[in-house]
């Protein structure tokens, strides 16, 4: 993998769903909408919203699981409510913590319509240092930080800024190209 340098890779910022710290989930799944229409279609479709500050400068990302966690405030309640599953909890034990909890008795309607006073501030997710990558690194250094890591993607830097994403769908069909080529 050292042919490839994250920038061949990367989704610039300019074509990547952002939106201001102070906008609403409604306005975070919107701007992803948008996003994902205007996006090349023969390639996987964003999963998740980039969050920029008063400076224009990313603060945060928001992931559709983060959306969904948000719209029911019970969660936050629940100690340890991320993945549970992967710690051996039956199927049976969650879905008793569903009626434990009351979570998602409001209907769905309801639940959305919440959705436009939530603000994403409060629900996005700020990147850890392992989650920052130059654009200029080589991608088998970028591999290396989301397989250890277990990230969807890596903020691109370039100067201190950031100038875009790298997702691990694209990663993988840049290393599954290069398998192809191998087996010919």
């Amino acid at each position: 993998m050292k042919t490839y340098q994250v920038k061949d890779l990367m989704i610039p910022l300019t074509e990547y769903a952002t939106v201001d710290e102070e906008a609403t989930l409604f306005d975070a799944v919107t701007a992803l909408e948008k996003a994902q229409l205007a996006f090349d279609h023969s390639r996987y479709q964003h999963r998740a919203i980039l969050i920029l500050d008063k400076e224009g400068k990313v603060v945060g990302k928001l992931s559709q699981i983060d959306v969904l966690r948000a719209l029911e405030p019970k969660y936050a309640e629940m100690q340890g409510s991320n993945g549970l599953a992967r710690y051996g909890f039956s199927r049976k034990f969650m879905k008793s913590m569903l009626t434990q909890y009351h979570l998602w008795e409001s209907p769905l309607k309801n639940i959305c319509h919440k959705a436009g006073e939530k603000r994403v501030r409060d629900f996005m997710y700020t990147p850890t240092e392992g989650e920052y990558v130059p654009e200029d690194a080589m991608l088998d250094e970028a591999i290396h930080q989301l397989v250890l890591g277990q990230h969807q993607s890596l903020l691109v830097t370039k100067d201190n800024d950031i100038v875009g994403i790298l997702r691990l769908t694209d990663v993988f069909a840049a290393v599954f190209h290069v398998m192809k080529e191998c087996s010919l």
